[in-house]
């Protein structure tokens, strides 16, 4: 078996790695690919040093990240519930329906906080009533919220 060569990321590599991760590769792949198109570089202590430092600071970022989120399902969590106001038909039903949009225009209204709506999953809402609602604000975060969908 051929001696592997261990090299640091440039770039994204399908299958092999992301941008600053060490990974180990056949020399002839590094020789003839990686290095040559600057998709990869050979390591020494140094630049492992460097990569350790980067993972780190980046390790830290998630935490700081992940710290705010917490932040912010905490305040989401502590308004409790939000009113949407919806043009009411018969027996209750809804003209329409809550979107992800108006849910997250309530709650920068109420708490003045920014929410990607991409992260909004709403249940199927066609009836006036009190709904819960999951916000993701981070990976390992996500918030509940309740609606509370009331005729105007």
């Amino acid at each position: 078996m051929a001696k592997k060569l261990q090299v640091v990321l440039n770039k994204d590599v399908n299958k092999l790695g992301k941008s600053g991760d060490v990974v180990d590769v056949a020399p002839g792949y590094a020789r003839n690919y990686l290095i040559p198109n600057k998709i990869a570089f050979r390591t020494t202590p140094g630049v492992l040093k460097q990569v350790e430092r980067r993972q780190e600071q980046e390790r830290q970022r998630q935490i700081e990240l992940k710290q705010g989120a917490l932040a912010q399902k905490t305040a989401l969590e502590t308004v409790g519930r939000f009113k949407i106001a919806k043009q009411v038909g018969e027996n209750d039903a809804i003209f329409g329906t809550v979107t992800d949009r108006e849910l997250v225009e309530v709650i920068k209204e109420s708490t003045g906080q920014e929410i990607d709506r991409r992260g909004v999953t709403l249940p199927e809402i066609s009836k006036i009533g009190f709904y819960k609602a999951e916000i993701k604000l981070h990976p390992e975060v996500i918030a509940e919220v309740e609606i509370q969908v009331v005729g105007h």
